[in-house]
């Protein structure tokens, strides 16, 4: 842990080359070099240490410098640097065969590098799929607003952040959304429970007024995570899910964010009960970092609509590196390191007794609500409880400033919605010791008492 300190000091990118993602154009800004990392820690060029209370970009499960992973992955590259999923290779087929057995059915999986493509690769799937059982009207896909699924131009356009599409709009023909079940905002009444219900029958009703024969897939996240840890309840998920089958409409999870641990379950689905999504999309903590890969992982009986003959019936898609080698052996690494470490049960268990503190927070002025599942919360920051106005930005980048120059580095919904850029996002390693859990209450808590 450091003091506080300013951290303008002369860096190497200062003269780079490189192009920031999601940096806005500020001629006095200094970018953060990293240099090393372990554990739930990282050091800055100048020897500066951080607690990453973001695993990265919410993919690093397992924490910085696991020898065991990159001792994997090096073996791999030795043996075997590279070969196509035109045809199969023992790892590839070793981690499809895992996902299966995690997700509790029977999934095919194909392989890419990121969570749009995973997406992207889901929806192509969606859409040859209806063809082929005699539905051919069915293309359209239902999101949900302040959802993201990604940055290629067909996740683009499934994600409902209206910020993030200002000058790379129009987007992909066939997408629409629907309000998410967001309680804390919803324009319903009664309980959040309700609330969330209403939201699905809306979902239920956009399907209806579009024509169900023109709806391929509705796509969710369990919990919406970039547009602000929006958490519904596990009664939305059953009742979207239910629709879904009714509808003879796809249900694809986006389980980029949520999956391999960070709810205190494997997916986060899975918090819901007799939910088997037709399509589980995953990335980030599937090698928590540690190398680029995606999967998109269909039920079997979605899979064999492709099992039928004619020249344009099997899917004619192909990633040059997706299911690197290297990547599925330190995929099987890090769930072996999940599994064995009893990683899902210690996140269960010290999101109450350590993370939970940050619940007492809704007792501040500006804190509208504290949203929580496992290790992953969202802090709603507001200008005034009652009318609900949102914390101004400038005011929320203090916040993350304030926690930085402590040594925790924590999140903020960005690039969202005018005016609904207001949220404190944490999502440390699962790895992270008790000590390290109260390191982030008590600054975080420090940092917006200080107000």
């Amino acid at each position: 842990m450091k003091t506080e300190k300013e951290v303008n000091r002369v860096s190497a990118a200062e003269d780079s080359h490189l192009w920031n993602a999601m940096h806005k154009y500020d001629p006095e800004a200094k970018a953060m070099v990293a240099e090393s990392g372990k554990g739930s820690w990282f050091k800055d060029e100048n020897g500066d240490q951080y607690l990453d209370g973001v695993s990265g970009l919410w993919c690093l499960n397992v924490g910085y410098g696991r020898e065991d992973i990159a001792d994997a992955a090096a073996n791999q590259l030795k043996k075997l640097a590279y070969f196509p999923l035109t045809m199969n290779h023992k790892p590839a087929i070793q981690l499809a065969n895992k996902l299966s057995e995690l997700l509790g059915a029977q999934y095919q999986t194909f392989f890419s590098n990121s969570g749009s493509e995973a997406n992207e690769t889901a929806f192509k799937i969606a859409r040859q799929y209806h063809i082929q059982t005699g539905n051919p009207t069915k293309y359209k896909f239902i999101g949900r607003y302040r959802a993201y699924h990604g940055s290629t131009m067909g996740a683009m356009s499934a994600t409902a952040q209206a910020n993030r599409r200002v000058k790379y709009d129009p987007g992909a023909p066939g997408f629409m959304h629907v309000a998410p079940p967001y309680s804390y905002r919803s324009l319903y009444s009664g309980t959040a429970e309700e609330k969330d219900l209403a939201a699905a029958e809306e979902l239920k009703e956009k399907i209806i007024w579009e024509g169900e024969e023109t709806v391929a897939a509705v796509i969710m996240e369990p919990i919406i995570s970039g547009g602000g840890v929006i958490i519904p309840s596990m009664k939305y998920v059953e009742r979207v899910a239910e629709i879904c089958k009714e509808h003879q409409v796809l249900l694809i999870m986006d389980e980029v964010v949520s999956g391999l641990g960070r709810t205190g379950e494997m997916f986060g689905f899975k918090h819901a009960n007799g939910v088997t999504p037709d399509i589980v999309t995953m990335a980030k903590g599937l090698t928590s970092g540690y190398m680029p890969l995606a999967a998109t992982s269909v039920k079997e009986d979605v899979f064999y609509a492709f099992k039928q003959e004619g020249k344009d019936s099997h899917f004619r898609h192909v990633s040059t590196y997706g299911g690197h080698p290297a990547a599925c052996v330190v995929a099987l690494e890090n769930i072996r390191i999940i599994e064995e470490e009893d990683i899902i049960n210690r996140v269960r268990q010290l999101s109450q007794t350590k993370l939970e503190a940050l619940h007492d927070l809704t007792e501040h002025k500006n804190v509208g609500e504290v949203r929580q599942k496992g290790f992953f919360i969202g802090l709603e920051m507001v200008e005034d409880k009652d009318t609900k106005e949102p914390l101004s930005e400038a005011k929320i980048g203090e916040i993350v400033a304030g926690c930085k120059a402590k040594g925790l580095i924590i999140g903020k919904n960005g690039d969202t919605v005018p005016g609904g850029n207001n949220i404190i996002m944490i999502a440390p390693p699962l790895t992270s010791t008790e000590d390290d859990l109260d390191f982030i209450v008590d600054t975080v808590n420090s940092v917006i008492h200080s107000m």
